[in-house]
C-alpha cells in the first residue's frame, strides 16, 4: 500500500483508492460482489467483474434500499445513517487501516450493522472503524441486501439472501484483506441487533466454515429466526399487498422503489404457529428464516472452532418504549400483553417478574420482559449452546452493558443500542449527545469508551477480551458499566424463567 494522501490497493478486482488522515487509511465504497439488479436481487451474490485502472474509494457510496427510519423522541440518526442514498452498486465495504503498515498480519474485524433487517448502512456515523485502525485492526463494516430482497422467503429465490451477502463479503476478505495489511486467517465477525442475529446465523451456516476465527454477537439472539411456516405468513401478505404472484419471477419485475414501500406495511402480522411464537414479537416482518434455530445448530457444534463473545445491555427494551412514549404510561395489562406474545406461560413469567423485582415499575417490567424476549433469552441459549462444544482452542465469553444514558428526562437508561458508541470509541460524537441523544446530555464516564474498545480489539486479536470465560459450570459474565465488575451468574429467578 503506498503510503501518500490517496493510498491505491489491488484487489483481486481491481485496484481502489482511498483517503488518509490523521494517520488512518480509508477505502470507501469498494464492492464485493455485483450490483443486484432485477431478477439478480433475489439471486445468490455473484463475484464483481474486473475493473481497468483506479476505482475511486474516497466517498460513501450507495445503501441499500430502505424506507426512513425513526423513533420516536430520540435521534438515531447516527444508528441509522443517511437512509436509502439510491444506486445498484450497493454491495459495498468499508476498510480502515493503519496507514503506516508494512508488516501486514494484523486482527480483522467485520462488522454487519443492525437496523431490524429493514434499515441501517455502513454510512452510519457511528460505524466509523478510524479508532480500530489507530489501535492496530483492519475494520471492515460493509451493506448487505434489507427488506424483500434480503430476507422475504421467496419460491424461487434462496432464502436469506442478506446473510448470504454477509458470507460474500467474508470471501472478499479472505482473498483481499492481506493487500490492506489483515491477516486473513484471523478475522473477527461482530454485529449488533438484526447484524448480531445474522452473526449468529452465519456461526450456523456450514457455508460460511473456515471464514471466521472470532465473532461478537452484540444484542442478538440465537433464538430469533421465523420458521418456514412463519416466513411464508409474510410472503403471502407481501404478495398480496403489491398484487403479484408469491414468486421470484413476480417479484423481479417490481422496482426497488415499491419493494420498500410494501416492505414498510408489513408490520402486525400475526406469526404464532401452533409450535412458533414470534421470537421479534412483532418488531419486525423480517429475520433469518431456518428450519433449526442458531443456538440449536452451534449446540449441535456448528461454530466450535470460533471463540465467541455475546452479550446484552440491561435495558435493551427501553428503546422501544420510552422514545414513544409507552415506558411511564404502562400498566400490567401492557406486561401481560408481552408476556403473552413473548412465552408459553405468560401468568407465571409475569409473577416471576413482579416477585424477583418487587419495587419496579410496570414500565419497567415491560421493558425487561420485552428485552429478555428479543435478546437476552436468544443470547443466554447461544452461549450456553457455544459454551457446551468449545474446545481446548476456543472460548466462550459474556457481557452484560449497564451504564445509563440520561436521555429523555432520564428514561432512556441502558436502551439497545447503547454500548455501540463506546465499542467503537466514538461517544464523543457530537451528534450523540442531548437530551434526546443516545448518550443524553451528561458526559459519560470517561474511561469507558476506552476500556470497553480495548476489549474488543483484545478479543480480536487474541480470543480473551481481559475476563474468565464463561461456562456451563460458571457463568461468567463480565458486568460493563462506569464499574466494571466479574459476577459469576447474572441470571436471576425471573431469567431462569426463561430457560
Amino acid at each position: 500500500m503506498n503510503d501518500h494522501h490517496h493510498p491505491v490497493v489491488i484487489t483481486a478486482q481491481g485496484a481502489v483508492r482511498g483517503l488518509r488522515r490523521n494517520g488512518v487509511a480509508a477505502f470507501l465504497g469498494a464492492p464485493y460482489a455485483a450490483p443486484p439488479r432485477g431478477a439478480g436481487r433475489f439471486a445468490p451474490p455473484e463475484p464483481h467483474a474486473p475493473w481497468d485502472g483506479i476505482r475511486d474509494a474516497t466517498a460513501p457510496g450507495p445503501t441499500a434500499p430502505q424506507s426512513e427510519r425513526g423513533l420516536g423522541d430520540v435521534d438515531m440518526s447516527p444508528y441509522f445513517g443517511t437512509g436509502w442514498s439510491r444506486g445498484a452498486e450497493y454491495l459495498t465495504v468499508n476498510v480502515w487501516t493503519p496507514a503506516r503498515n508494512d508488516d501486514g498480519g494484523l486482527p480483522v474485524m467485520v462488522f454487519v450493522h443492525g437496523g431490524g433487517f429493514v434499515a441501517g448502512s455502513t454510512r452510519a456515523a457511528l460505524y466509523d472503524g478510524s479508532a480500530f485502525a489507530r489501535d492496530g485492526v483492519v475494520l471492515v463494516s460493509l451493506n448487505y441486501r434489507l427488506g424483500i430482497a434480503g430476507f422475504l422467503d421467496l419460491p424461487g429465490a434462496p432464502a436469506n439472501r442478506g446473510l448470504l451477502d454477509v458470507v460474500a463479503a467474508l470471501r472478499w476478505v479472505r482473498e483481499n484483506i492481506a493487500a490492506f495489511g489483515g491477516d486473513p486467517r484471523n478475522v473477527t465477525l461482530f454485529g449488533q441487533s438484526a447484524g448480531a442475529t445474522v452473526v449468529g446465523g452465519v456461526l450456523a451456516d456450514p457455508r460460511a466454515a473456515g471464514l471466521v476465527r472470532r465473532a461478537i454477537v452484540q444484542s442478538g439472539s440465537g433464538l430469533g429466526a421465523f420458521s418456514p411456516e412463519q416466513a411464508a405468513r409474510v410472503t403471502a401478505a407481501a404478495a398480496d399487498a403489491l398484487g403479484v404472484a408469491p414468486h421470484a419471477d413476480a417479484f423481479a419485475e417490481l422496482s426497488d422503489g415499491r419493494l420498500v414501500e410494501a416492505a414498510s406495511r408489513l408490520t402486525g402480522i400475526d406469526l404464532r404457529t401452533a409450535t412458533h411464537h414470534d421470537p421479534l414479537i412483532g418488531l419486525s416482518p423480517f429475520s433469518l428464516v431456518l428450519d433449526a434455530q442458531p443456538a440449536v445448530s452451534v449446540a449441535a457444534g456448528l461454530g466450535a472452532d470460533v471463540d465467541l463473545l455475546v452479550g446484552t445491555n440491561i435495558e435493551e427494551g427501553n428503546l422501544y418504549l420510552v422514545p414513544v412514549d409507552r415506558y411511564a404510561t404502562s400498566t400490567l395489562d401492557d406486561v401481560r400483553a408481552v408476556a403473552a406474545s413473548a412465552h408459553p406461560e405468560p401468568a407465571r413469567l409475569v409473577e416471576t417478574y413482579r416477585t424477583a423485582r418487587p419495587a419496579a415499575s410496570a414500565g419497567e417490567l415491560r421493558s425487561a420482559v420485552l428485552g429478555n424476549a428479543l435478546f437476552g433469552a436468544g443470547s443466554r441459549a447461544l452461549a450456553d449452546a457455544h459454551a457446551a462444544r468449545t474446545t481446548s482452542t476456543t472460548t466462550t465469553h459474556r457481557y452484560e452493558f449497564t451504564w445509563r444514558s440520561h436521555a429523555l428526562g432520564g428514561e432512556l437508561g441502558a436502551a439497545h443500542a447503547m454500548e455501540l458508541p463506546f465499542v467503537f470509541d466514538l461517544a464523543h460524537l457530537p451528534g450523540l449527545r442531548g437530551p434526546q441523544a443516545l448518550l443524553g446530555p451528561d458526559a459519560p464516564p470517561a474511561d469507558l469508551a476506552d476500556r470497553m474498545h480495548a476489549a474488543w480489539v483484545r478479543f480480536a486479536r487474541t480470543g480473551d477480551p481481559g475476563w474468565a470465560p464463561y461456562s456451563l459450570t460458571r457463568r461468567t459474565t463480565m458486568r460493563i458499566g462506569a464499574e466494571w465488575t466479574p459476577v459469576d451468574d447474572p441470571r436471576g429467578e425471573e431469567l431462569r424463567a426463561w430457560d
